[in-house]
C-alpha cells in the first residue's frame, strides 16, 4: 500500500486547526493567573520561541528576496533590443493594473472592515504603536537611498527597490561585464528561493505555535468569523478584477470582445489554478496567446515572462485586504499617507515578488513592516492562503495575456481573425490540467 504523504498545504492547515484547537483549550484551562509557572514555561516560553523563530527566518528572507529577484527580474526585461516603445507599453499598462487592483483592494476592505472585531482590538490595544507618517513628498525623496548598505540594513524596503532597479538596468545595459554578473545573481537567487522552500517547511509549526499563543492569550471570540470575512473579500476581488477589471481594460482599449478573451483563457486560468506558479506558465501562456488570441511571437516572447516578473495584481489585492484587516484587528488607524504607502509599496514590490508558491506571504511581511503593523499576524491566515494564491496565480496570468493583447493589437502585430475564431487554436487545448510537465505545444493554460 502505497504510503501518501501529507502535502506542504495540509500541514500548515493542519498546524493552524491544531493551533486554534490547542490555544482555545489553554485559554479555557489555564491562565497565567491560576497556572503561572506552566503558562510561562509552555505559552510564553516554547509557543513564544516557535513563533519567534519563524517570524525572524521569515523577515531575514525579505531584503535578499527582494533585491536580488528585483535585479535578476529587470536585467532580463531591460534587454537593450527590446527597451524604448514596447517595453514602455508593457511596463505601464502592468504597473497601472496593479496601482488599480491594489487601490481597489483597500477601498473595499476600508468599508468591508473585515477585521472589525472589537473583542480582539480591546485586547491587543496598546500591543502596537505606529509612529507618525511621513508626508507623502517625503516619502517620495526618500525612495532614493543615499546609503544602499544603510538602507538594507534598516530594512528600508523603497529604497531598496529603487537601487534595485537602477542597478539591474545599468547591468541590462553594461554588456558582457553584466552578463557575467547576472549569472551570478541568478546563482543567488535560485539559493534564496530553496531558502524560502526550506522555510516552508518550518512553517505549520511556526504557525501552529502562532496560532496556539494568540488564542490561549485571547479566546475563541468572534476570530474565525473575521477570517472567513478576509478570505471572501479576497476572493471576490481577485474574481472581479480577473473576470470584470481586465476585460473592461480590453474593452476599452482595443474594442475586442472580452467575453471571447475569458472563454479562451479559461482553461489557461485552470492551469494556473493547479500549479499555482505564473513562472512554470509561461510557455502555456505564451502558446495561448500567439495561437488562441493572435498575437504575434515577437511581442508575446516579451510581454508575457515580463509579466510573469512584475504583474502580481493577485497579490497586491491580497497585500491590501491584509493590511486593512491586521490594522483593523489591532485597532490601530491608518492615515491617508499610509494608504499611499501600502500602494506604493505594494506596487513597486510587485516587481520583485517571484512567481512561484508562496511568496506572496513574504512580500506581506515586507509591506507591513513598512506602516509599523506586526509581523507575527501574517500566522492568522497563512492557514487560509494556499487556495488564494492559487486563484491569485489564475488573475496574474490572465491580465499577462490582457497586456499582451492589447500592445500587440497597438503595435500592428495581432490577427484579428485568430482572435475571432472560437475555434483558433483548439489542437493545443488538449492538456491535462495540473499537468506541469506537459509538452507546451499541447498546453493551452494560462498562468
Amino acid at each position: 500500500m502505497a504510503d501518501k504523504k501529507i502535502g506542504l498545504t495540509g500541514k500548515i492547515v493542519i498546524g493552524m486547526f491544531g493551533g486554534i484547537l490547542v490555544g482555545i483549550l489553554l485559554n479555557l484551562w489555564f491562565s497565567a493567573e491560576t497556572t503561572p509557572i506552566f503558562y510561562a514555561v509552555f505559552v510564553d516560553g516554547l509557543l513564544r520561541i516557535v513563533g519567534e523563530f519563524f517570524i525572524t527566518s521569515l523577515m531575514m528572507l525579505v531584503v535578499p528576496l527582494v533585491f536580488v529577484s528585483l535585479i535578476v527580474g529587470t536585467c532580463q526585461l531591460s534587454d537593450p533590443s527590446k527597451l524604448g516603445r514596447l517595453g514602455g507599453k508593457a511596463l505601464g499598462l502592468y504597473l497601472i493594473t496593479t496601482c488599480i487592483a491594489i487601490a481597489i483592494a483597500l477601498s473595499v476592505a476600508s468599508v468591508v472592515k473585515p477585521g472589525s472585531n472589537a473583542a480582539f482590538a480591546d485586547a491587543m490595544e496598546g500591543s502596537v504603536s505606529v509612529a507618525e507618517a511621513p508626508s507623502f513628498v517625503d516619502v517620495v525623496i526618500d525612495m532614493v537611498p543615499r546609503n544602499p548598505i544603510n538602507a538594507m540594513a534598516e530594512g528600508n524596503m523603497l529604497q531598496i527597490i529603487v537601487f534595485a532597479l537602477l542597478f539591474g538596468i545599468a547591468m541590462a545595459l553594461t554588456g558582457k561585464a553584466g552578463d557575467r554578473l547576472k549569472g551570478f545573481f541568478e546563482d543567488v537567487n535560485e539559493v534564496i528561493m530553496k531558502l524560502v522552500m526550506i522555510l516552508m517547511k518550518v512553517a505549520p509549526y511556526g504557525v501552529f505555535a502562532l496560532l496556539a499563543r494568540t488564542f490561549a492569550n485571547l479566546g475563541f471570540g468572534d476570530l474565525l468569523g473575521d477570517l472567513l470575512k478576509y478570505f471572501l473579500t479576497v476572493l471576490c476581488l481577485l474574481l472581479i478584477h480577473g473576470f470584470v477589471i481586465y476585460p473592461l481594460i480590453l474593452k476599452l482599449l482595443t474594442g475586442l470582445n472580452p467575453v471571447l478573451f475569458i472563454r479562451k483563457m479559461f482553461s489557461n486560468q485552470i492551469f494556473a489554478f493547479s500549479i499555482s506558479s505564473s513562472n512554470a506558465s509561461i510557455p502555456v501562456t505564451l502558446r495561448t496567446t500567439t495561437k488562441r488570441l493572435g498575437v504575434n511571437n515577437s511581442v508575446s516572447s516579451f510581454t508575457v515572462p515580463l509579466g510573469a516578473t512584475i504583474n502580481m495584481d493577485g497579490t497586491a489585492i491580497m497585500q491590501g485586504v491584509a493590511t486593512v484587516f491586521i490594522a483593523q484587528l489591532y485597532g490601530v488607524d491608518l492615515s491617508f499617507t499610509d494608504y499611499l504607502m501600502v500602494i506604493l509599496t505594494a506596487t513597486l514590490a510587485s516587481i520583485g515578488t517571484a512567481g512561484v508558491p508562496g511568496v506572496g506571504l513574504i512580500m506581506l511581511a515586507m509591506v507591513l513592516q513598512q506602516v509599523g503593523l506586526p509581523i507575527d499576524a501574517i500566522a492568522l491566515i497563512m492557514g487560509i492562503d494556499r487556495l488564494l494564491d492559487m486563484t491569485r496565480t489564475a488573475v496574474n496570468i490572465t491580465g499577462d495575456a490582457m497586456v499582451t493583447t492589447v500592445i500587440g493589437k497597438s503595435e500592428g502585430q495581432f490577427d484579428e481573425s485568430i482572435y475571432n475564431d472560437p475555434t483558433a487554436g483548439n489542437e493545443v487545448s488538449n492538456v491535462r490540467v495540473g499537468d506541469a510537465n506537459a509538452p507546451a505545444p499541447k498546453q493551452d493554460t494560462d498562468p
